[in-house]
């Protein structure tokens, strides 16, 4: 958008608009309303915004607040609204995200799926003004803030100022609009935000995203739902309600976006390579990787490998590590919990070495019995493999202390996060396993890519896994001489469009908040377990005391197929089957089980409706003979 057609705003992201109001403020909400009618309108009402200003300002913030600075007069923040008629200009707009994050520092692209709650609507909201942006010359972000002092307003400013040249604009990951800056990378050693379109002027992300979110803000379920456009879906004639989480998530828009948007303007194979676009899919990729690190908190992008999930990360370890330390006589322990990925990798390394596999296992509520796995715990164990989370039941294992227990004993662990990467912070520096991962599937990213997270000094001993391109530094006839970790084990074109996806879902997940989503989906899933067990006949398969998502379940007299079949009637998904957990399912005495999964878009009342569905099947059908 150029500074030239100010009067339309239809491309232009409410949040950034009004990008300098603080999401912790109640205020915030109705500073996103404004945002969203000018979108669409094509007219901002100044009138509002001062009044908004001037109740959010005068009111102050409070003490706990990282911009509380005292509260300004009234009189102070009407004089400088005064003293400056208000308007936009592209290039005075910061990138400082209206979901609550302290400082531009810390804010990637905002998402319109978030806004804080409790706040009452000014009265001039909605209504129309005479007077429209192109009236004004420009926002003055520090009159219109007070005395109010906004970390990296300057330096935003800056940036967005030496950029005018190109346009610069501002993009939310969620609005539909693409990331335009990854599009002009001209080096592959200067990283910038992406939201900085074109040229050399933006900020260091690599600088940027050193400081970690350290506030999240109010969690709104129906606005974080219109950033999934699958929920829209009708199914059987009835609006779609998605509980098959565990076996892969929704997406929302900025990860469709982001896609698309590497398709059509991105396109190339990465490295090695002197043209624009190779230059562009290299930045796009890498600061994927980057993004994962981020994310995971690991301590350099070299630990993180790019794979195509979970099932492909294990079998790298179980034939590089696994073939070169184990051998006759040597064991593998993992747990009873695990999702086939996590057993078969294993037994045909057991298979092909002469080692053993031995299983921790779990009591009667589905919690790994922490004396039998100690037990376990010899001279002979060379790897411990567990999960998280169960796929199959939901428990959540005590990782940080089984990790701590492998290591006492001289083990190497690696941790599948597979379930648990989308609904609970991830810190592999502080749970400490040697291997940690993860599927970009089961975290709003699209399939077939994933991550695999190694220790420096572990990554450094492991041989090459597969030999091609890519992966090399030098290759003759008599010798191949490698790259070090991560490239070694990237052979090949990789699946580069769906990682720089998985950037974009990862960076959806902090900009809502992990601790947020953790919080909501924990409050749902103790509701959904209420409500449930007031069904006729249902039994929870799995009940451990700490659990996250899943819920298993038999219902007497019906099959797991029949219920699936029934709730997909109103167009509810779950899975219906073994979960790819066949050993646990069967320590519980069943061959399946029907698993609604929980994810943060999902609400209460879609889970009364699968509640009421049940009910209905219980009282209106007899039961058929299995």
């Amino acid at each position: 958008m150029s500074t030239s057609n100010l009067n339309d705003l239809s491309s232009f992201e409410p949040e950034a608009i009004l990008a300098a109001v603080p999401g912790d403020h109640p205020r915030a909400a109705a500073v996103l309303v404004l945002g969203r009618e000018a979108s669409q309108t094509g007219h901002l009402d100044v009138a509002a915004i001062s009044q908004i200003a001037n109740e959010l300002y005068s009111e102050g913030f409070p003490a706990s607040s990282p911009f509380y600075v005292g509260a300004p007069s009234q009189s102070s923040v009407s004089s400088s609204l005064e003293a400056s008629p208000l308007s936009l200009e592209v290039g005075s707009i910061p990138n400082v995200s209206s979901v609550a994050q302290p400082s531009a520092a810390t804010s990637v692209p905002a998402y319109a799926g978030v806004a804080s709650s409790g706040f009452e609507t000014p009265v001039s909201l909605g209504q129309s003004t005479t007077k429209d942006l192109a009236a004004y010359k420009s926002i003055e972000l520090d009159q219109l803030l007070g005395s109010i002092d906004i970390p990296y307003l300057t330096e935003l400013n800056q940036a967005l100022e030496d950029q005018s040249h190109a346009q610069p604009q501002v993009f939310s990951a969620a609005s539909g609009q693409t990331p335009a800056a990854a599009s002009v990378e001209k080096s592959t050693n200067t990283d910038h935000f992406y939201f900085l379109q074109s040229g050399d002027g933006g900020l260091d992300s690599k600088t940027l995203s050193a400081v970690a979110p350290d506030k999240s803000p109010a969690f709104d379920v129906d606005l974080v739902r219109k950033d999934f456009p699958i929920l829209n879906e009708l199914v059987n004639g009835r609006r779609l309600v998605w509980f098959d989480n565990a076996a892969t998530t929704q997406k929302p828009q900025a990860v469709i976006d982001r896609l698309a948007y590497f398709y059509q303007h991105e396109n190339s194979n990465i490295h090695r390579a002197a043209h624009e676009l190779a230059a562009r899919a290299t930045d796009a990729y890498e600061h994927a990787r980057e993004t994962v690190r981020r994310f995971i908190n690991a301590p350099s992008v070299d630990n993180v490998i790019f794979v195509r999930g979970t099932t492909e990360a294990i079998n790298l370890v179980a034939k590089t590590w696994g073939k070169k330390h184990l051998g006759e006589g040597d064991e593998i322990v993992i747990s009873h919990l695990e999702h086939h990925a996590n057993i078969v990798p294993w037994q045909m390394l057991c298979q092909e070495t002469g080692a053993k596999l031995k299983v921790a296992p779990v009591d009667d509520c589905g919690q790994i019995i922490l004396s039998e796995y100690q037990k376990l715990l010899n001279s002979r164990v060379k790897l411990v493999s567990f999960t998280q989370v169960s796929n199959a039941l939901g428990t959540v294992t005590p990782a940080k202390q089984m990790i701590e227990m492998a290591h006492a004993n001289g083990s190497k662990v690696l941790l599948d996060g597979a379930q648990s990467v989308s609904h609970m912070r991830t810190d592999v520096q502080d749970l400490n396993p040697d291997f940690f991962v993860f599927s970009g599937h089961k975290v709003f990213a699209p399939t077939g890519i994933g991550a695999l997270y190694g220790k420096p000094e572990v990554l450094a001993d492991m041989p090459a896994w597969q030999g091609g391109g890519n992966m090399i530094q030098d290759v003759t006839f008599e010798k191949t001489v490698y790259h070090e970790a991560p490239n070694k084990f990237e052979a090949g074109t990789g699946n580069i469009a769906d990682a720089v996806g998985l950037g974009a879902a990862l960076e959806y997940v902090e900009r809502i908040g992990i601790d947020n989503i953790a919080r909501y989906e924990h409050e749902l899933l103790v509701y959904a377990t209420q409500v449930m067990s007031q069904v006729p006949g249902l039994t929870f398969i799995g009940n451990a005391k700490e659990k996250a998502s899943v819920l298993s379940f038999k219902l007497d007299g019906f099959n797991s197929e029949e219920i699936g079949a029934a709730l997909n009637q109103e167009g509810i998904a779950v899975r219906s089957g073994h979960h790819c957990a066949q050993p646990i399912l069967r320590r519980f005495g069943v061959e399946t089980t029907v698993r609604p999964s929980l994810a943060f878009y999902n609400t209460r009342g879609e889970v009364d409706l699968m509640v009421e569905t049940l009910k209905r099947l219980v009282s209106n059908r007899a039961p058929s003979i299995h």
